[in-house]
């Protein structure tokens, strides 16, 4: 279990940086310098001039991942008898792996659209997610703490999936928003152009990313109060206050974004940080069925 936790972290660590690379990429302009795929203008190593050395080493990343991903699978499928989340976690991370390389070459075919870069960002970040459940379920030994799952931690798990889920379909907007050149369409807050009403399908999906990031701000703040309240592990209420400071960072990002008219080191650092957000309230998701299960484990033993 253990060479299957470290082989999941380091899968973790090198699609982030994949995913982040590729942004970076699409931020600077330089998307489309490999007009076809899987090689670039023919070559496997073309001329790395006019941006092309972005593109060229995002692709060279998303590469190396492959190897991490098999390493992945194959130990996963050696402990499969150990965990019973790990089977049906292989699975996932193997068919969400498989789409997100038939959408990276969509993305190219389709020149960035806005839609398949949403496509292509979203199915990265569950495929990340992916990975890191399956690093914590290997991680997580076989001990059980005593007693019953109480009602109040089966009730933070639904809150802490229903905010890592707010918390995607903000992430996903934020890349159309981005990738649709409608990072500016508002250029005032809260409103837009002055108004609280908008006019433009630029402005209206401007607002729309603002008014689901104010829903993730208002549910990181409830799950924050109900972990600390509430009876809760304390690795739990550890990432929840982790996603909660994000969510506040992101905030700040956001709003100099706009006032420093979206700068390309603040766009990079505002989607860097929007995968944070996303992936520790997914962490903080996980570590809470964990408990549950822990409890619920404890619990049959006592009584068998």
């Amino acid at each position: 279990m253990t060479s299957l936790r470290r082989l999941s972290a380091a899968s973790v660590i090198v699609a982030l940086g994949t995913v982040m690379l590729g942004s970076w990429t699409r931020i600077n302009g330089a998307g489309m310098t490999c007009p076809d795929w899987p090689l670039c203008h023919g070559m496997l190593i073309p001329s790395m001039a006019d941006g092309t050395v972005w593109e060229w080493m995002h692709r060279l990343f998303a590469f190396c991942v492959a190897p991490l991903v098999l390493a992945v699978m194959i130990a996963a499928w050696r402990v499969r008898d150990r965990a019973p989340a790990i089977v049906p976690t292989l699975g996932v991370i193997g068919a969400l792996f498989i789409v997100q390389c038939i959408l990276g070459a969509a993305t190219v075919h389709l020149a960035n659209s806005p839609m398949s870069v949403v496509l292509h960002w979203g199915t990265a970040m569950a495929f990340i997610a992916s990975l890191c459940a399956m690093m914590l379920f290997a991680g997580e030994p076989e001990r059980a703490r005593a007693g019953d799952a109480r009602p109040s931690e089966i009730a933070l798990v639904g809150i802490l999936l229903g905010t890592a889920l707010v918390t995607f379909v903000t992430m996903c907007v934020g890349a159309y928003v981005s990738s649709s050149g409608d990072g500016l369409a508002c250029l005032s807050i809260p409103g837009c152009a002055g108004n609280v009403v908008v006019y433009t399908q630029g402005q209206y999906v401007q607002m729309l990313h603002r008014t689901i990031a104010a829903a993730t701000f208002f549910c990181a703040v409830a799950c924050f109060a109900f972990a600390w309240m509430r009876p809760a592990s304390t690795r739990v209420r550890v990432a929840v206050s982790a996603g909660l400071a994000l969510v506040f960072v992101q905030i700040v990002l956001g709003l100099l974004n706009v006032a420093l008219r979206l700068p390309m080191d603040l766009r990079e650092a505002h989607a860097f940080n929007a995968a944070l957000v996303f992936l520790a309230f997914v962490v903080a998701t996980l570590l809470a069925i964990l408990d549950v299960r822990q409890a619920r484990l404890a619990s049959s033993r006592t009584t068998a």
